[in-house]
This record gives C-alpha cells, sequence and structure tokens, in this order.
C-alpha cells in the first residue's frame, strides 16, 4: 500500500498578515510560513499506518507552490515521510483550490506505482475553502470521505471503515480502497519534528515537477478566482453606557433604534 499526503505551505495562524497596497495578496517578506495544521493530521495518520502496517510500503508528502513551499515538505519528511513530490512553476501559481486540484490530480497520475490511500486535511488555513480534497477526488474518480475522526483499515488492505461527526450522531461509512480522505482536527496529534529528525530529511529524495512534466497548459482554468482582498474593516470604539438600570435600558434602546439601527 502506498500513501500520498497532500501539503501546503501556509502563513502560521500566529503571525501578522498584510494586506499588499494593491489588494492582489498579502506581503510574504518577512511572513512566518508553516506546513499546514489540518494537513498535518494528514502526515502524521499516513506515518502512524506505515508504522503499524507491513503492507505500507511508502508514505510521500506533496506540495503544489513556489521555491519555498519545499520547508513544507522538509516538514513532513521529518516526521517520518519517506519522499515527497514538489510541483514548482509559476505558471501554476493561483489562489483557485479547484485549479490546484486538477494540477495536482494531473501529478498524480503521472506517478506510475499509483497510491491506494490520499490523506488531505479538512481543509487550508489561509483559503479556508475545503474545496482540493473533494475536487482532487473528483478529478482523480475516487471515492471521497471527509471530516474523519476514525479510520479502520481491513487486514488484506482493500477495504476501510470511516467514522465522522454529523449534527447530533455519528456517521460510519465503509468504502473500498483506493480512495481519497480528508481528516477533521483531533484525529490524530501531529509527532513534533526533532532537529536530527530535520537533518535526516534533507537526504530524503525530492522529485520536482513543472509543467512540462504533467502537462499543466492544458489545466482547468475555471472556477473561483481570487480579484482582491482587504483587510477588515476597524471595530468602532466601544460605547459604555452608565447610570441606573432604568436609564441604561432606555439609552440602550435609543442606542439601537436610532444610532445602530437595528431596532
Amino acid at each position: 500500500m502506498r500513501i500520498l499526503t497532500i501539503t501546503k505551505h501556509v502563513p502560521d495562524s500566529n503571525a501578522t498578515v498584510k494586506v499588499l497596497p494593491d489588494g492582489s495578496g498579502i506581503e510574504t517578506n518577512g511572513l512566518k510560513l508553516v506546513l499546514d495544521p489540518f494537513d498535518e493530521f494528514g502526515v502524521e495518520l499516513g506515518v502512524q499506518l506505515r508504522e503499524k502496517r507491513k503492507d505500507v510500503t511508502e508514505v510521500v508528502a506533496l506540495t503544489l507552490g513556489p521555491d519555498k513551499a519545499s520547508e513544507a515538505l522538509r516538514v513532513a519528511l521529518a516526521m517520518g515521510c519517506d519522499s515527497a513530490i514538489h510541483i514548482n512553476d509559476p505558471a501554476f501559481e493561483s489562489n483557485n483550490e479547484l485549479f490546484a486540484a486538477d494540477i495536482i490530480a494531473k501529478a498524480i497520475k503521472k506517478d506510475e506505482q499509483g497510491f491506494d490511500l490520499i490523506l488531505c486535511g479538512k481543509y487550508n488555513i489561509d483559503l479556508d475553502a475545503g474545496a482540493v480534497g473533494p475536487a482532487l477526488a473528483e478529478f482523480l474518480d475516487l471515492p471521497h470521505v471527509g471530516a474523519l475522526q476514525g479510520l479502520e483499515i481491513s487486514e488484506d488492505g482493500k477495504h476501510f471503515t470511516a467514522r465522522r461527526r454529523i449534527e447530533g450522531a455519528e456517521e460510519v461509512v465503509e468504502c473500498d480502497l483506493p480512495a481519497l480522505l480528508t481528516l477533521e482536527k483531533g484525529f490524530v496529534v501531529p509527532r513534533y519534528p526533532s532537529l536530527p529528525n530535520l537533518m535526516k530529511a534533507k537526504r530524503k529524495p525530492v522529485k520536482v515537477l513543472t509543467s512540462a512534466d504533467i502537462a499543466g497548459e492544458d489545466a482547468l482554468k475555471t472556477g473561483t478566482n481570487l480579484e482582491s482582498i482587504a483587510p477588515p474593516p476597524p471595530r468602532p470604539e466601544c460605547k459604555l453606557i452608565e447610570g441606573e438600570p432604568d436609564e441604561m435600558a432606555k439609552e440602550l434602546v435609543r442606542v439601537l433604534r436610532e444610532e445602530a439601527k437595528v431596532v
């Protein structure tokens, strides 16, 4: 069984993100980027499966992005992935998740050995759209189960039972492999890559693919495209109402009616 984990290099959730003056994107100079926390769940699960099962032969990490995105792959390799694929071409720079899924699907189809299980985070914290996993499954014509909270793979490696939360209950899904799964927060706890493992990761193979390698020039160009982004508007100043309870109640109603105009 070969396992593929999809990863992305995204801004750290604790970093201060600034919008470019022309609204075309965010300022990346000096911005701390990390392996997406939800993709870490996929990496961790893939590594755990290889450690527990004798039939797992390889865990491969894949990312789509510029040169700097290789840092996300190095973290995945340090966590225990065996090798990596880096799709790196300026022609693929886009915030369109359907476009990204199409490019990734083309790269996967170029792999001669194929993959039995593909793991993704439920969504990425930068775009917060969650379209890559389901779209990738569609492009690859694979069954897809999203937002997993539990997974059991049969001993023969041909079937699995997945569990996920739905409103007021837990849903159990049985499916054949190969398949694509997206993972919910809390399913697994990602391991911290140690310094020795980070050093060893530098010696693990990373295959770089460009548009010439995967015939990306005829890739999907439709779907959602980013026109511009803007920072959120500043919060209005907080207004305190003081006085006796009856007076505060009357003043609150007046403010809501005449100033906020919500009543």
